[in-house]
């Protein structure tokens, strides 16, 4: 089995099926929510770069929203997100025009930056362990570690993050094993760690159950 902390252990159909056929085994209540659910659709893409700006413009905002400005923005660039040397180089006032905080446009503009200076390099960040990618990205002013894990399990393919920060999971793990109120950080690694190596896998499950939760509400 690959060490899912080494650079090439990425997500992918055979580690899917893996994972699908271990934590139902280990933890029988996720195993009946991944039932109802059907087979995991994680399919990692993109390249950290755009996934970095994308996840800044979804930052705490509804989905229909981030959707909103991210197209504007990729429409102003000519239908996709510019190259690094483009970006860095762009008015912060033409980013909030087309609807960016103050400042999640200076945060753009620092990943653009990092970029285009070498700072951050789409190789490296894929050969790094997952604690080194979120150090390295968590130095950018605006970057948090919540940004950092989106980019691990949706733009890397990395199979064991656990996202403690997210509410989506919170909820879902709160949800599927009746807790009175939301799982703090250390609850939740304690809930995942027959998980392993599988956490990012488990992941996506919770968010389906905060999603159907939220439905039927």
């Amino acid at each position: 089995m690959a060490d899912p902390e080494a650079s090439d252990a990425r997500i992918d159909r055979t580690l899917l099926d893996r994972a699908e056929a271990s934590l139902p085994e280990c933890d029988p209540l996720l195993g009946e929510l991944m039932h109802e659910v059907g087979p995991c659709q994680l399919e990692p893409k993109g390249d950290p770069y755009r996934e970095l700006i994308r996840s800044v413009v979804f930052q705490q905002l509804a989905g229909s929203a981030a959707r909103a400005i991210h197209a504007r923005l990729r429409t102003h660039f000519g239908g996709r997100i510019p190259r690094a040397e483009v970006l860095a180089n762009t008015d912060s006032e033409i980013l909030r025009e087309l609807g960016l905080s103050r400042q999640k446009a200076q945060t753009v503009l620092e990943v653009a930056r990092a970029f285009e200076q070498r700072r951050l390099d789409t190789r490296r960040l894929r050969r790094m362990s997952n604690a080194d990618v979120v150090q390295s990205v968590t130095q950018l002013r605006g970057i948090g570690e919540w940004t950092a894990h989106m980019l691990l399990i949706f733009c890397l393919g990395r199979p064991d993050v656990l996202p403690v920060g997210d509410f989506g999971v919170r909820k879902g793990a709160q949800l599927l094993y009746r807790l009175d109120d939301l799982p703090k950080p250390r609850e939740l690694e304690q809930i995942a760690a027959p998980w392993k190596p599988y956490r990012s896998v488990a992941t996506w499950y919770l968010w389906r159950q905060s999603e159907r939760a939220a439905k039927s509400t």
